[in-house]
């Protein structure tokens, strides 16, 4: 089992990097092929190509549909070139790839990988346009503050979930996320973003325009966003979901902790902040039909990223199926390595094999407990140990991650580019926050 997923792997890479096979197709192919190799019968096969693709895009599908359009108004409002503007004023050029680093680590704690770098995303592109530097250059940063602390800090399901597991405290957590995870987004955020800072940005500008259209623009001195509408249409889905995700912890069960929870829910959050956008762009003079083709234009290629990730979703279930990414953790069992490095090492391959971060924790998880048990580990060692699992699962984002076909269509990169870019990018920030866990272990 272990070698037919391996050679699936590099199946899947080949057709995608050298037969130029579209991914959507080669995903699942590939996803079929290695399923009847490791046994699975042909209506199993089915099912779970199926629970892949409608377990991905029951929330993909929505929260790129909505993302897509709240971002299109921004964009043709002018609102995010605001924000632009203001960003770098204040931060000046050399500086603002360490203050989107800082923004994407902040914006995680409550919100989703793929939701938070959605609804960020057009700020990214009128970065670039202003600077006429790269998209890289700022897209980096965020994108490594993004996937730390999904994986690092509570309360994202990996580290809440693996926390459990082992019996670790929330707090300490919290703390060795923290302490692990910001040199890890300095190291892969900002410092390697500096390798794109002089690429210029005429080339991703000129793949951009099909994400958002070529929209003429509104009614002369009744189009523009000012820096607080703007930062509202952005901040008001993030802090609704925050509300509900604070008030989860803190209230008990009543009417108002259900309706935080419905508002606050990542479709009600989007879905009322691009009706709130849609409203004010009316009432600025916006035609009705100029909005609707805008909108209409910016669900083009969020088609193309539903269904490529729904593919890796795909290939992601087919494995966990089939019982892949257990066999490989089970595998290294045996490994004379210390907790810590057992942990990382484990949480790695499982990520490498079946792509979810979040399952590579858990399944990471419940192979270190018996090992947690037997050496003794206290609350203190279990939380470092948590912090390790997840440096191992955020390393090595591939073709198999459904993060990786998304960072991939929305900054318009091809297979090559976007394993050069981010793929470095998560495999430099997870063996940086391993770094810190060993430093922090020699002290416990």
């Amino acid at each position: 089992m272990i070698i037919t997923v391996m050679l699936g792997i590099a199946i899947l890479l080949f057709l995608v990097l050298r037969v130029r096979m579209p991914a959507f197709l080669a995903l699942l192919l590939v996803s079929m092929g290695v399923g009847l190799a490791v046994g699975m019968s042909p209506g199993d096969l089915l099912t779970s190509i199926q629970a892949g693709m409608g377990g991905t895009l029951g929330f993909v599908a929505v929260v790129v549909g909505l993302g897509a359009l709240l971002g299109s108004l921004l964009e043709h409002s002018g609102g995010v070139q605001v924000i632009a503007n203001a960003l770098l004023v204040r931060s000046g050029m050399d500086k603002a790839p360490w203050a989107l680093g800082l923004v994407g680590f902040l914006v995680a704690i409550p919100v989703f990988f793929d939701v938070a770098f959605i609804i960020l995303v057009p700020m990214i592109y009128s970065l670039a346009r202003s600077s006429q530097r790269s998209v890289l250059y700022f897209a980096m940063p965020v994108l490594a503050g993004l996937m730390v602390t999904h994986a690092f800090i509570p309360p994202t399901p990996g580290p809440v979930a693996v926390a459990q597991l082992l019996g670790a405290d929330l707090g300490w957590v919290i703390l060795f996320g923290a302490l692990c995870g910001l040199p890890a987004v300095i190291l892969a955020g900002p410092v390697f973003s500096r390798r794109y800072r002089d690429l210029p940005a005429e080339d991703f500008l000129a793949l951009m325009k099909p994400l958002t259209g070529n929209i003429p623009d509104g009614p002369p001195g009744k189009t523009g966003f000012s820096l607080g509408t703007a930062l509202l249409l952005i901040c008001l889905p993030l802090l609704l979901i925050l509300l509900a995700t604070i008030s989860g912890q803190v209230m008990e069960a009543s009417a108002l902790r259900d309706l935080l929870a419905f508002v606050g829910h990542p479709f009600s959050a989007l879905m009322l902040a691009t009706i709130l956008a849609w409203s004010l762009m009316l009432g600025k003079g916006w035609p009705r039909e100029k909005l609707l083709d805008m909108m209409a234009w910016a669900l083009e290629p969020a088609g193309i990223v539903v269904l490529v990730t729904g593919a890796g979703g795909v290939f992601k279930q087919v494995l966990t199926d089939s019982g892949a990414g257990q066999v490989l953790a089970e595998s290294l069992s045996g490994l004379s390595i210390g907790p810590y490095a057992f942990a990382f090492v484990v949480s790695l391959v499982v990520r490498v094999a079946q792509g979810s971060a979040t399952v590579a924790m858990i399944t990471a998880a419940g192979l270190a407990a018996p090992l947690q048990q037997v050496l003794g580990l206290d609350s203190v060692q279990s939380a470092l140990m948590v912090t390790a699992i997840a440096a191992g699962a955020t390393s090595a984002s591939h073709v198999n991650d459904s993060g990786f076909w998304l960072v991939s269509r929305y900054l318009h990169l091809d297979e090559a580019g976007t394993l050069k870019s981010w793929t470095v990018v998560s495999t430099l920030a997870g063996f940086t926050g391993f770094l810190v866990v060993l430093l922090i272990s020699l002290f416990l």
